[in-house]
């Protein structure tokens, strides 16, 4: 049976994620065979699994996609069984094992943990089987020990796999170390036995300046501080809407343009737009329009209330008058379908409602009860591009008289107003360019390839950490 590695973390944001996907790619350049768990992520930045899976076209959850890639194999669902996308404050849609689950879904939220917990231990089970790693990322945080009855996640997925676990605190936020003392005095013994070393992430400064907490923090736990990772302004597709809810800090000046992005409430896949860089702004009322070159309204998990959301805020109509004065407007998913004349939910999808859209596409949408899930290649017929890309819907589109279908079923336009159900339209370099000559704005400085992204991140985290150590936790 395959060793398992455990990131866990003292809050949310804590940056598990980044951390495990640098041990896939550390661990995999070792020549190991890597395979990246998350038993739940709660999250509606999912993607698809491909063709080459095992279970292709199936829904997981972003942060394993990119941890499969740094682990050099094939996503596979059992990656991450269960996927909660958040559709309101007290209501989560249950994907288990790449499929919505409406049974699932209508359940009380403890009731669902005895039913889901088998399917995670089948999952890791035939993980730890089939690979010599198991590079495990835990939620949120061990500490909250009214969860403890119902985790799946974090400490009875690090027993279940007799895991070695590694407990990070984002130093940057301050507090670390009251943050992994108060985690360690939160745990039971068979817990703690499995934490093995701190980790202190996303440090700026002198790492010389610390001592000596460290060495204060092992005296009282017996834990080692095993690294001191530093700041990396290396960007990978984030997990979920943390990076779109706290305000820009940059400041865009009318004079020089920006591409606006509706700030919906139920956001999804919002990693997509990563490629506009600092062109993006992220806008929340009309008055956050003013010098936009471009609009995009991104895709929703709750596309009926982003919709209200919209004509609560002004921005309905503001983008309306800007679409009018000939500024490009792009729809993606359920921003697409909010472009349309008329969203109908007649299956009771997300509640039975019928709304009128905004009318700027002539375009009919209907939720199935079924989702669409799959990769997806085509040609633009605007631009003849290769554009590639995957789906994720319950809406089935119609065209009117008065637009344009450059792609069946999959990309519309309107005069300068465009939709798409292809997430991922911007993450093609070619259309990327397109879409900014037609505001007006050049193409931003390009990111580099993901793999090579997450080449440095691995030297960098390999480099902070005391490796022999954590080398040996796996022996």
């Amino acid at each position: 049976m395959g060793r398992a590695i455990m990131i866990q973390g003292c809050t949310s944001n804590a940056g598990k994620s980044y951390l495990c996907a640098a041990l896939c790619r550390i661990l995999a350049d070792k020549g190991l065979r890597v395979a990246p768990f998350k038993a739940q992520n709660m999250s509606n930045n999912a993607g698809v699994t491909p063709p080459a899976s095992r279970t292709p076209g199936l829904e997981m959850g972003r942060a394993q996609l990119v941890q499969a890639r740094a682990a050099r194999v094939v996503p596979d669902v059992r990656m991450n069984p269960v996927l909660l996308k958040p559709e309101a404050d007290t209501r989560s849609q249950v994907v288990l094992l790449g499929r919505a689950d409406p049974a699932l879904t209508a359940l009380p939220w403890r009731e669902r943990k005895p039913q889901l917990w088998p399917h995670v231990q089948t999952a890791l089970h035939s993980l730890l089987d089939e690979f010599d790693v198991v590079v495990i990322e835990g939620a949120g945080s061990p500490a909250e020990v009214n969860l403890r009855e119902s985790d799946i996640v974090n400490m009875r997925v690090a027993r279940e796999a007799n895991a070695a676990v590694l407990l990070a605190a984002d130093i940057d936020r301050g507090g670390a170390f009251a943050h992994l003392l108060g985690t360690w005095h939160c745990l039971i013994p068979e817990e703690r036995a499995l934490l093995r070393g701190f980790i202190l992430n996303r440090f700026r400064g002198d790492a010389r300046l610390l001592s000596p907490a460290p060495e204060w923090l092992q005296q009282q736990t017996g834990v080692p501080t095993v690294g001191v990772v530093p700041w990396l302004n290396i960007p990978l597709p984030e997990e979920d809407g943390v990076a779109v809810e706290a305000p820009s800090s940059i400041t865009h000046h009318p004079s020089s343009g920006f591409v606006a992005i509706a700030r919906l409430p139920r956001v999804s896949n919002l990693d997509e737009f990563a490629p506009l860089g600092e062109l993006a702004r992220w806008v929340s009322t009309p008055a956050e329009l003013d010098g936009a070159r471009a609009v995009i309204i991104p895709g929703s998990k709750s596309t009926a209330s982003d919709l209200a959301w919209l004509r609560s805020t002004g921005l309905a109509g503001a983008i309306s008058r800007l679409a009018a004065q000939g500024i490009p407007v792009l729809g993606v998913c359920g921003g697409l379908q909010m472009l349309g004349r008329e969203i109908s939910d007649p299956h009771g999808v997300e509640g039975g409602r019928s709304v009128p859209g905004l009318g700027l596409l002539d375009l009919q949408t209907e939720f199935a009860p079924e989702k669409t899930t799959l990769q997806t290649t085509f040609t633009d017929a605007e631009t003849g591009f290769k554009l590639g890309g995957y789906e994720i819907h319950h809406g089935q589109t119609v065209k009117g008289s008065g637009v344009q279908e450059l792609a069946p079923g999959l990309l519309w336009r309107q005069g300068n107003v465009r939709g798409t159900y292809l997430h991922g339209i911007l993450e093609n370099p070619a259309y990327l360019e397109a879409f900014l000559g037609w505001a007006g704005l050049p193409v931003p400085a390009g990111l580099d390839s993901l793999d090579a992204r997450l080449d440095a991140i691995a030297a960098q985290v390999r480099g902070s950490l005391d490796w022999d150590f954590v080398r040996g936790l796996l022996c």
